[in-house]
């Protein structure tokens, strides 16, 4: 079921909210979280898909921002509710601000959140320089970024490293889960060898190469090199380099990765580019700072710049 509400206020949508909720049965206490999304126009619907896929583990309110118009236009606020067959398992505010209220997305929000429950923020494209000093990220508990889809986002995830704060994470860290995985099962077999050096493959500009490399970086404390290929897509490959000879793990299509090593036959696993709703899944799981996520934006990621630059010097 969608409604309309042109021209309202957050007190008349919440109290249709309550009115749907009495006559459909649906049940806000069910609800684990409000999960507020602050995207443009273009990426509402993109975004809500996502989050209703999500919200199926995740029962959750989603209040979705959206821009429209210039912020000197005069106040008004149009929202539109979904719920049912067109809500996943939640329960969907689209809530489109002009003029002043642009600025105060706090206000907008505040009078729809559900009591006692957590708040997370999520921006689907662009996001601010700190999250953590966002309005509404000062109230949130978790800030999910996603510097992929950023138009410049090697630099994106470069500043959130810089104005990192507990709670902060980025889907391009959730789209490199599988391969921490197996590259740690990589590493514990034998002959045990530390690891001498690291080159990650793959696309300019997805940023699951250099939140990889940071973690590798942190964790093996050896050079580690991102080569971007063209026309490749998200992460190609990586090579462990050790004295016995080195481990590699080889997906050039995007679907399935071989694992080669020395002394051992090779394995191939079926490791699919992960989706949109998966990550975003992934990431609303935990709520409590994401300790490794931090170790490899705020200091591994440095370090493979730093060996990068001097590299080039």
């Amino acid at each position: 079921m969608i409604i309309d509400m042109p021209e309202t206020t957050t007190t008349a949508v919440d109290k249709r909210l309550v009115r749907l909720r009495d006559e459909g049965g649906a049940v806000a206490l069910g609800r684990v979280l409000t999960l507020v999304v602050i995207a443009d126009e273009a990426d509402v619907e993109i975004a809500v898909e996502a989050a209703n896929d999500a919200s199926r583990e995740h029962p959750c309110r989603v209040l979705v921002l959206a821009s429209a118009g210039p912020v000197d236009a005069a106040p008004r606020l149009d929202a539109q509710i979904r719920v049912g067959g067109d809500a996943g398992a939640s329960e969907v505010v689209i809530l489109r601000a002009t003029g002043p209220l642009q600025d105060q997305p706090d206000a907008v929000v505040m009078p729809l959140l559900l009591p006692d429950a957590p708040i997370v923020v999520w921006w689907p494209r662009e996001a601010p320089q700190a999250p953590s000093a966002h309005p509404i990220g000062r109230m949130a508990q978790r800030r999910i970024t996603d510097s992929v889809m950023s138009g410049e986002p090697e630099a994106m995830i470069r500043s959130l490293g810089a104005h990192y704060a507990d709670g902060d994470t980025d889907l391009a860290w959730a789209r490199v889960t599988l391969w921490r995985g197996l590259l740690a099962a990589a590493v514990e077999r034998p002959p045990f060898e530390p690891v001498t050096g690291v080159v990650i493959e793959g696309e300019k500009g997805h940023t699951s190469l250099d939140l990889l490399a940071g973690w590798l970086r942190a964790r093996l404390r050896c050079p580690t090199t991102i080569a971007h290929q063209p026309g490749t897509t998200a992460i190609t490959r990586v090579v462990l380099q050790r004295k016995s000879g080195d481990i590699l793990l080889d997906r050039p299509d995007g679907r399935f990765v071989t694992i080669s090593q020395a002394g051992a036959p090779d394995r191939r696993i079926a490791l699919p580019i992960r989706k949109l709703s998966e990550a975003l899944i992934e990431e609303l799981r935990r709520l409590d700072p994401d300790e490794v996520y931090e170790e490899a934006l705020v200091n591994g990621l440095p370090a493979v710049d730093a060996e990068s630059a001097e590299a080039a010097a």
